[in-house]
């Protein structure tokens, strides 16, 4: 089996100017996330990108990379889109999809996605954190899903996972056939909260930079 992970950092962040490479105890953002491929059972590590110096910075990491065009590299570019276009470019038989907004993962998570697509049969995996029911309100002051008068308890409410969009693992006929980076059986890895944030926002940079001190 044949097994790539892509990683995609494009040009343009809005939130945080040069985000994929600004640096977390001078390394950059998307080297974290190579490192974890690079130590995984994954065979090799591709940034597909359509900025020369992330691709540069990512070379230096140990990383290959593949040009993403334009086209597919806007704010509303779908991620499916690039990783068609990895599957035209490039041989697979299983693709690790891992975002590097998600620096906290590590080469076992990776590990065990895979062993969840060759051992148990999953045609996709995808990875999420196991959260209590907590109280939502919508924006405009109601509550989401609940009811005000008759608040349920939280060992009465069932726990749920939240989609952590730090992993996909999908084999290639299965990406092929949705055109989706999940579908058929899917499998869900679950990772503790404690590796499952993203770094969208100035805030959650600085929470990242003191869990990993």
């Amino acid at each position: 089996m044949i097994v790539k992970t892509i990683i995609l950092a494009r040009c343009g962040s809005k939130g945080i100017p040069d985000k994929n490479i600004i640096h977390i105890h001078n390394k950059p953002l998307v080297s974290y996330t190579i490192s974890a491929a690079l130590k995984s059972n994954a065979n090799d590590v591709y940034v597909s990108t359509n900025c020369d110096k992330i691709a540069n910075v990512s070379k230096q990491y140990g990383a290959k990379i593949i040009q993403r065009p334009d086209s597919i590299s806007g704010d509303t570019s779908k991620s499916e889109e690039s990783l068609l276009h990895f599957a035209q470019s490039i041989y697979f038989d299983i693709l690790v999809f891992i975002q590097p907004t998600s620096p906290l993962i590590i080469p076992e998570d990776i590990n065990k996605g895979l062993e969840m697509i060759l051992v148990d049969k999953y045609d996709s995996v995808f990875s999420a954190n196991k959260e209590h029911w907590i109280p939502r309100w919508n924006m405009d002051g109601s509550p989401d899903h609940w009811d005000i008068f008759n608040r349920p308890m939280r060992q009465q409410m069932p726990e749920k996972y939240t989609e952590n969009g730090a992993l996909y693992i999908t084999t290639r006929k299965q990406l092929e056939n949705s055109k989706l980076r999940y579908g058929g059986k899917i499998g869900i890895l679950e990772m503790p909260f404690s590796r499952s944030l993203q770094i969208d926002s100035y805030e959650d940079l600085e929470i990242i930079k003191k869990i990993l001190q």
